[in-house]
This record gives structure tokens, sequence and C-alpha cells, in this order.
């Protein structure tokens, strides 16, 4: 019963040094055109060090949250005959908390963007300073 733990282990190991290898092993370039960007045949042009503004991530973190909502519903829906009642009764108050979450989410402002340029009157919090 070990044996996939030890194939899976030996061909991490070997996947890892064939890697390592191709790295020694491999051709250096020096050119010039080796180290420049090329994007579709398109010049770039400014720099890829773009600040984006901290609403961009919490958009995200709210996307992963209420994403995986999604999977446990669809998991207890899978399994909702076998868990019955109790289950369900479960399922209602996890859905419970999440829109609880949502309410507050939209009550506090950090699902409105700001619109045509405006900042956020808090220096860039996420309650739109109220």
């Amino acid at each position: 019963m070990l044996w996939p733990l030890i194939a899976y282990s030996a061909l991490a190991v070997l996947v890892t040094a064939t890697m390592l290898g191709s790295y020694v092993l491999g051709q250096r370039h020096r050119d010039v055109g080796a180290g420049t960007p090329y994007e579709s045949g398109i010049v770039s042009t400014g720099s890829a060090r773009v600040r984006f503004s901290a609403r961009f991530y919490l958009i995200a973190m709210f996307f992963v949250v209420f994403d995986l909502e999604a999977v446990f519903l669809f998991t207890w829906s899978v399994a909702a005959r076998e868990v019955g009642w109790p289950g369900y009764g479960e399922v209602v108050i996890f859905i419970g908390v999440l829109l609880a979450a949502l309410l507050y989410l939209w009550r506090v402002g950090a699902l409105d963007w700001p619109q045509n340029g405006q900042t956020l009157s808090n220096g860039g919090s996420t309650c739109n300073g109220r």
C-alpha cells in the first residue's frame, strides 16, 4: 500500500532532476533581443510594474469566497439524500451566514466601485468612508 507514495516521490525527484539538468546543460542566450519582452508582435511601452488598486484584490477575494460556496452547495446536492433533513438544516444555516456576509459587504460599500475617476474619501479603504 506504500507503493503509490514511493512511485510519486520517485517521479517528483525525476522531474526535478530533469529540470535541473536542462538548466545546467542548456544554452545561455545573451543576445540583445533575448531579454526584451515580445507580446504578439506589439512593441511594449511603459513599465510592467503597474500598481493596481486594492479593490481589484478585494473583489478577487470576494469571488473566491462566494465561489467556494458553490462548491460546498454542489457537494451537498450530491449527498442530499444521504444527509437528509439535518443536512438540509445545516445548508440553510450555511447559506444564511453567507447571505449575511454579502449583505454586510453591500452595506459597508465594499462592493461599490468608484465612478468616473472618483477616489475613495478615506484614503483607499474599502468602506467608502461610511
